[in-house]
């Protein structure tokens, strides 16, 4: 099996070499093959300097692969015509197109299933059934291993049910009128009218992003606060020129962006157990270790819930040292849960 979209490209362009009755092919031709397919696919012009050059060792290395039983075993002749070689099949309709799958091959293909079959349960997705069954049948690997990959998931979570047409208004450009269920606003049931610009997963949780039409503020809803939705057939859609999704979260943990707050640097302390934990599993992609023997560590982001819920989530084993403010918002959460479990104690505290 090769082991990089480099190698697959180059066993393909020997595969068509080889098959050519009508050309002598000499280890140059060869090498000229296989350079010309990687520009193709590289998007490289010929006379680029960062064109990708095989060498005549690495022809040589893939033919040995491809005559080996990890490879293809192909029917491959050496024929000379003075001093130099030349190189065909000897059977003209062989092609490793056509040969079975190796197999490591099956195993990496049965890995690939197995990853998709996570969508085998999201409505509208009935086509993935139907290419996981095709793929098991035409390869002939089904049930051959057990499954080995494990994916979380909530079966239960409400308004997955709508995922597959958000992301359909998403890509077509619809307005929708949405009646939706706002745990901020009183818990009332309210209608929006809203543009749809992006969806993205987080905590295992789903969240689109759009205009809403009341404000004409960019803002997310949670799918499984949505209660119904339907297209909006009057309005136009506005476009989003506003906000570049890709590098929007970039400065965040989550999906809440505050409103006039900017970027902080927060320094944590760790306990000595769990450091070793917090950095092999970053809170953001800025986490850095600035003090291996205090187990402190630095983010650079902007402060929201979804951080405070990280940090909280920790427990007694993450400190904020600083700023002193974001020190000061966590211990004022940290003091009205724990007045909820010990009141009396706290009323003592604050007595004396």
């Amino acid at each position: 099996m090769p082991t990089n979209k480099n190698a697959s490209i180059r066993y393909q362009a020997l595969d068509k070499c080889f098959q050519r009755t009508n050309k002598k092919y000499f280890i140059e031709d060869l090498i000229e093959a296989c350079n010309e397919a990687l520009y193709e696919f590289n998007g490289l012009r010929r006379n680029t300097k960062e064109k990708s050059s095989v060498k005549r060792r690495q022809i040589f290395d893939d033919i040995k692969y491809m005559e080996s039983e990890a490879g293809w075993q192909i029917p491959l002749e050496r024929k000379k015509e003075g001093k130099r070689t030349y190189y065909h099949y000897s059977d003209p309709n062989f092609s490793i197109k056509m040969q079975p799958l190796t197999q490591r091959e099956a195993e990496q293909l049965n890995t690939a299933i197995q990853a998709i079959s996570r969508y085998r349960n999201l409505p509208s997705y009935g086509w993935v059934e139907e290419i996981i069954a095709n793929l098991e049948n035409r390869f002939d690997i089904k049930d051959k291993k057990t499954n080995v990959v494990g994916f979380e998931k909530n079966d239960r979570l409400k308004g997955i049910w709508n995922l597959t047409k958000i992301l359909d208004a998403v890509s077509s450009r619809l307005v929708l009128n949405i009646k939706y269920h706002s745990y901020n606003e009183h818990s009332q049931e309210i209608d929006i009218i809203f543009h749809p610009y992006y969806v993205k997963q987080y905590n295992n949780r789903w969240f689109v992003f759009g205009l809403r039409e009341d404000n004409n503020k960019i803002s997310n809803l949670a799918l499984d606060r949505i209660i119904d939705f339907e297209k909006n057939g009057e309005l136009t859609y506005k476009k989003n020129h506003e906000i570049d999704f890709e590098h929007y979260f970039d400065d965040i943990v989550g999906v809440t962006h505050p409103t006039g707050k900017e970027k902080e640097h927060i320094i944590l302390r760790a306990t000595k157990n769990r450091f070793p934990y917090i950095v092999s599993k970053p809170i953001h992609p800025s986490q850095k270790v600035t003090n291996e023997i205090e187990y402190e560590l630095s983010l650079d982001v902007i402060p929201n819930k979804e951080l405070d819920q990280q940090i909280l989530s920790f427990g007694p084993d993450l400190e904020v040292v600083s700023p002193e403010w974001f020190r000061e918002h966590i211990g004022n959460i940290i003091k009205e849960n724990f007045e909820k479990y010990f009141p009396v104690q706290i009323e003592r505290t604050e007595n004396k």
